[in-house]
């Protein structure tokens, strides 16, 4: 038999440790949704600052095909492969000098596979493979500032404010960060308001579209529209092709393969002068 004094002293002991376990319980009990919300933000977060490459990492096959053929459908992957019709058409040349006064807006064009930058660095990418984006915003603020601002100042500017996306070109919010930054106004247009895009090119603005692979591109690009004609044909800058820049567009193939490559953001923007 215990005398009264060790037992209370046991029975001290197992409560205390009744309670330590309840506490210890309670404690998992409630970090344990915690930090699941933790882990899920970071798996988000990795997905957006590096999309579809930890699928692609493990899928071999057609899967894997499927998943490249996501990104370039809608606009992740904005590359430009060195054997591709533009790039071997376009490269080694320069395009110093070029302009178009034929839209409400004179535009100064500028193309990524231009001699004078095509290799030059895009984070550890290269202009001419990965830098639509940039190239896209050097023609939008070059024409409506004023001030030249080329490719390569574009790109540093982008690397160094968080918009390139290493192997897949620029994060969306690259067009209206540099508007902002460069003092103009921008404004989202939704695909299904024609009307609204043709009134912004018709008041003298330029509008940056993210296609899918169609009759730009294999794969995702952006390109500029910089006006309308009487006939209502789209005018573009591609800075990609001076070629397709000098033709006229229908409105219904832009819109087509802009729906198509709008996964994120404002899927048309529509920049004007002033902020």
């Amino acid at each position: 038999m215990l005398d009264p004094v060790t037992a209370k002293l046991l029975m001290y002991a197992v409560k205390t440790a009744a309670d330590r376990d309840s506490r210890r319980q309670m404690l998992i009990l409630i970090l344990a949704p915690a930090i699941g919300l933790i882990l899920l933000i970071a798996f988000i977060l990795y997905l957006l600052t590096n999309p579809f490459s930890l699928l692609s990492r493990y899928l071999t096959g057609n899967e894997a095909g499927a998943v490249k053929d996501f990104q370039n459908d809608y606009g992740y992957n904005q590359t430009l492969g060195i054997h591709e019709k533009d790039y071997t058409e376009g490269s080694g040349k320069s395009y110093d000098g070029v302009t178009f006064a034929d839209g409400q807006t004179k535009v100064v064009y500028f193309n990524q596979l231009d001699n004078r930058w095509a290799n030059k660095p895009y984070g550890t990418d290269t202009i001419g493979s990965c830098a639509c984006g940039p190239t896209s915003m050097s023609i939008v603020v070059s024409s409506l500032t004023g001030q030249t601002v080329d490719p390569p100042t574009m790109a540093e500017w982008a690397y160094e404010n968080g918009y390139w996306c290493s192997g897949n070109g620029s994060y969306h919010t690259l067009i209206p960060g540099a508007a902002k930054h460069f003092g103009l106004s921008c404004e989202s247009i939704g695909l299904d308001e024609p009307q609204k895009l043709v009134n912004a090119l018709l008041s003298g603005k330029l509008v940056v579209a993210l296609m899918a692979k169609g009759h730009f591109t294999t794969s995702g690009h952006y390109m500029v529209l910089r006006g309308v004609t009487k006939s209502g044909k789209i005018l573009v800058a591609d800075p990609a092709s001076v070629s397709r820049s000098k033709r006229e567009w229908d409105l219904s193939i832009i819109l087509n393969e802009a729906r198509r490559g709008a996964s994120a953001g404002g899927p048309l923007w529509a920049i004007g002068k002033g902020s």
